[in-house]
């Protein structure tokens, strides 16, 4: 049974928690402090106090405990991954433009997992974070209301919430430009009529979406219907692409000659299969991808990179840092193609 919220209008505290939890206030503040385990409070107690905790839209506020009179200069990041060139430029970028302000960079990584990431915020706001940014958060609006509970500014990179202000790339027009680049570069080889194949990302995730519409605005442009069962959205790991193509190619016989591919992550899984299975023959199909690395062009012919602006967002993202900006708007920021 969910315990009920306190009073209206009325602060939850540690002791309103404890109460709730059956534990000791001391239990509560080493929990949402990141420190129960040294303490040897047991995980099932842990996870019932931080489960209140958010039931309660409770985040340790050092503001009001007495505990942050001063400004610590430290700025937390929250990144999904490191194994791709964008979210490893993104955290070098921030520590050097961070160092630069006098502030001191903490980054974690949470490997897309929400709970990880509500577990990050919680510790780095008990630290006392100046400003905590959320880089690509499944949930960045929970992330937001935690730091604003706990008097902690809270800005969103990569990709956008509601309640806080947010950098991310023009991702719908910079997908449009791209669909047009591999619609040229393919056409000899496709049929009258034929779309492109979209493969990675998650529909239900804002870049991805937004990406999807600048295919599809990119065929509408040229006259050509794009057939549902060609929007392979099955996730970025490699091994979700890969699946999802193979389950696609035992479908049909062919697979258009033009793939849209929404990330790096997503274009190794893309290229294990085409050359695990042969569906191409001798030559690559043309490729485009929604993100860059250098590598990636040596690895396969007839494919062309967009980049997105890591400096430009970073530099909008510290902006809004430097301006303590806090009302909720999104920056786009316009793509380029990667040099050849």
């Amino acid at each position: 049974m969910k315990p009920a919220r306190t009073s209206p209008g009325r602060r939850t505290t540690i002791y309103d928690l404890a109460g709730l939890a059956g534990a000791s206030p001391t239990a509560v503040s080493a929990v949402l402090n990141g420190t129960w385990k040294k303490r040897r409070i047991s995980e099932s107690t842990a996870a019932r106090i931080l489960r209140i905790a958010d039931e309660q839209g409770y985040a340790l506020n050092m503001q009001a405990s007495g505990l942050r009179r001063e400004r610590s200069h430290l700025i937390g990041m929250i990144v999904p991954k490191y194994d791709n060139r964008y979210f490893g430029s993104i955290a070098e970028g921030f520590e050097v433009m961070a160092r630069a302000r006098g502030l001191f960079p903490i980054i974690t990584c949470t490997q897309r997992d929400p709970d990880l990431e509500i577990q990050a915020a919680r510790a780095m706001i008990s630290h006392q974070v100046d400003c905590l940014v959320a880089t690509g958060a499944t949930d960045p609006d929970r992330i937001t209301e935690l730091a604003r509970a706990a008097g902690v500014r809270s800005l969103n990179l990569d990709l956008p919430g509601r309640l806080a202000p947010s950098v991310i790339s023009d991702n719908r027009g910079g997908a449009k430009a791209l669909t047009r680049r591999i619609l040229a570069a393919s056409e000899p080889a496709r049929g009258a009529g034929e779309p492109l194949l979209f493969v990675g990302g998650r529909p239900g995730d804002h870049n991805t979406a937004e990406r999807i519409g600048g295919f599809r605005d990119a065929h509408a442009e040229a006259g050509i219907a794009v057939d549902e069962e060609l929007i392979l959205a099955a996730g970025y790991a490699p091994e979700k692409s890969r699946r999802a193509l193979e389950d696609l190619a035992a479908r049909r016989p062919r697979l258009p000659a033009g793939l849209f591919v929404n990330s790096t992550i997503s274009l190794e899984g893309v290229l294990q299969w085409s050359r695990a299975s042969r569906h191409y023959g001798n030559h690559a199909p043309h490729i485009g991808c929604f993100d860059w690395d250098p590598l990636a062009a040596v690895l396969t012919e007839n494919i062309v990179m967009l980049q997105q602006d890591v400096p430009a967002m970073l530099a909008r993202l510290f902006d809004l840092v430097d301006s303590e900006e806090t009302r909720p708007g999104v920056s786009e920021i316009p793509t380029r193609f990667a040099p050849v």
